[in-house]
């Protein structure tokens, strides 16, 4: 009967110890949950699924040049080939959370040797004893010992399982990280080239330039000979002629530096890059189909490393929690231990085993548990805004290039007209100047303003192909 009442009064502990562990572990914060909501279309754009960010970028640019630059950057950058390291220690970090909630199995061996005073209470002990009939016991005493050990965490709360889940979420969050940065080298490296193509286009026009001031200058001091013009006349078509010249070495400094960063991203040192700069003003501008807002969520890969971590960081928050509870161990050994290596084999007299559970909790002293818990939940707030930005971020940077291509387009045809206009300007005022019916100055600010605008074209198409390749980055296209 008193072993009856023992053991309920045994079992009443364990349900009370239970209870009160429970209810010293507090409830889980209310975090805000991400908001995933987008417009159905984007502003002054039709609804349709067609998504250019589905095409490869081998297939969006149509420059074999540029592919093969782009090609070397992906073998050779060096940041990539950081982000790749990055992916292969979070791959293992896989494989180390989940060896945590499986049993953990050793081998061992062991050789000892002691030897004790005789005046304590082992020696006074051991001086009493007889191994066997006639036989002291040994000193020093040896021990010899081999066996197998194990222990095991039951993984009660998830809180291990939990781990290894977060831990392959932080994988699929550097892939999605990699991705991303595939993308930016992409979108610098096309961005470059066609910034470079730009510049050889831009010296080009201001060489053909001097050639048209040059003439215009001869022509000046001729008419100064005749006494049709004066001396202010010619050096003021000089000094044009000088700033332009001046201006070829600045557009020549731009192309170095251009040149360079390209080949920084594709990881050698300062070459010169092969391209192909001829009839860049009349490179067609791609269709680009932008499909609907809600495909970013799947296409851009920075909002799906948002996603992942936000993920991750939910589970994060349980096993914050999870440290509130009691922790549950399995330790088990069996081996061989004698004081004479010839006696391990004698069995069952050398045979040792043991069996030990164990329960561990939190009971004094939590604010470190507790603090961590409320970290987790604020990191948890903090991915669902990082999450709900970079999806807002990612519909504006495509509606501000949407725009901005529409815009373009009506631009460029304006400049177009502005060319051949200032084309027709220059021929008529040389005429009216060798006729004396215009002055030089007329002639000076004609070749100016022709020149500004070939030059703003050049830079309006170089914009064009630009926006293109932003909004082909924004959409989340580059690097699948």
């Amino acid at each position: 009967m008193n072993n009856i009442i023992k053991i309920k009064k045994s079992y009443l502990l364990g349900v009370f110890a239970f209870l009160f562990f429970y209810a010293c572990v507090p409830t889980q914060e209310a975090v805000r949950e991400e908001n995933k909501a987008v417009p159905e279309q984007y502003l002054n754009e039709t609804a349709d699924t067609l998504n250019t960010a589905t095409v490869q970028w081998k297939e969006f640019f149509s420059d074999q040049k540029l592919v093969m630059l782009i090609n070397t950057a992906l073998a050779n950058n060096q940041e990539l080939n950081i982000m790749l390291q990055q992916i292969a220690m979070a791959n293992n970090e896989i494989k180390v959370r989940k060896g945590e909630y499986l049993p953990f199995v050793n081998v061992y061996a062991g050789a000892e040797v002691e030897k004790v005073g005789e005046y304590t209470r082992n020696g006074a002990v051991e001086q009493q004893l007889n191994i066997r009939e006639g036989e002291e016991f040994p000193e020093p005493l040896t021990d010899f010992s081999v066996g197998f050990s194990a222990s095991w965490e039951l993984d009660v709360w998830k809180k291990l399982r939990n781990g290894k889940k977060a831990a392959v979420l932080e994988y699929l969050s550097t892939i999605e990280g990699k991705n991303f940065m595939v993308t930016n080298i992409v979108s610098e490296i096309a961005s470059s080239y066609y910034e470079l193509l730009a510049l050889d286009n831009q010296l080009l026009i201001i060489e053909q330039n001097l050639e048209i001031q040059k003439n215009a200058l001869q022509m000046v001091k001729l008419q100064k000979q005749a006494a049709r013009a004066t001396q202010l006349a010619v050096i003021r078509f000089e000094a044009e002629v000088f700033k332009n010249q001046s201006n070829k070495f600045k557009i020549k400094q731009n192309i170095v530096e251009t040149e360079n960063k390209i080949n920084f991203l594709l990881g050698r040192y300062p070459q010169a890059i092969d391209r192909d700069s001829d009839n860049f003003i009349n490179r067609t501008i791609d269709t680009i189909h932008a499909g609907i807002p809600a495909q970013l969520l799947a296409n851009r890969p920075d909002i799906r490393q948002a996603e992942y971590e936000l993920a991750a960081s939910k589970l994060n928050v349980k096993i914050a929690k999870a440290n509130f509870y009691p922790s549950f161990g399995i330790k088990a050994g069996i081996g061989l231990q004698a004081f004479n290596a010839k006696f391990l084999t004698s069995t069952p007299q050398s045979l040792l085993y043991s069996l030990v559970g164990d329960a561990i909790g939190p009971l004094i002293n939590r604010n470190a548990i507790k603090a961590t818990y409320k970290n987790a939940n604020s990191r948890q707030l903090q991915a669902v805004f990082e999450y709900e930005k970079a999806i807002l971020n990612g519909y504006m940077e495509v509606a501000n290039e949407l725009s901005n291509i529409n815009n373009l387009k009506e631009s460029y045809a304006l400049k177009e007209e502005q060319v051949n206009a200032m084309k027709q300007a220059i021929d008529l005022s040389i005429k009216l100047f060798k006729s004396a019916r215009a002055e030089y100055t007329e002639v000076l600010l004609t070749q100016r303003e022709a020149l500004d605008s070939k030059i703003e074209i050049i830079e309006t198409k170089r914009e064009q192909l630009l926006a293109n390749v932003k909004v082909y980055k924004a959409l989340g296209g580059g690097w699948n």
